[in-house]
């Protein structure tokens, strides 16, 4: 995913249930199905994250020596400001840009002999 092209805000928004329920028919449903893709993008930035820092990492014993790397502190500074994962999500939700099914929907219209 790249994360410079994200134009969720990021600060709190006020949502409308009317349209949030609007694609399930259910707003549990909905927040579920956001709160899920917010899990999938909190991983996602964490390992990004991790991987990027993995890159500095010092593996010396000597805990006398603590170095201040700028690139590193550039690196963090930019994840911090990005959008949380929530608004990210909701964002995608709202854009029709995650798929979602509901097994329990499709095999009672995909089952309906006896």
């Amino acid at each position: 995913m790249d994360f410079k092209k994200i134009n969720a805000p990021t600060t709190t928004v006020t949502r409308d249930l009317d349209k949030l329920d609007k694609p399930t028919g259910s707003i549990y449903e909905s927040v579920m199905i956001i709160s899920k893709r917010a899990n999938q993008i909190s991983v996602e930035l964490k390992q990004e994250l991790n991987r990027k820092l993995e890159e500095f990492a010092n593996y010396s014993d000597n805990l006398e020596e603590v170095f201040e790397n700028r690139e590193q502190i550039e690196i963090s500074k930019f994840y911090e400001k990005l959008p949380k994962p929530t608004l990210i999500a909701a964002q995608e939700f709202m854009q029709n840009k995650i798929y979602y099914r509901n097994p329990k929907t499709t095999e009672e219209q995909a089952v309906p002999n006896e």
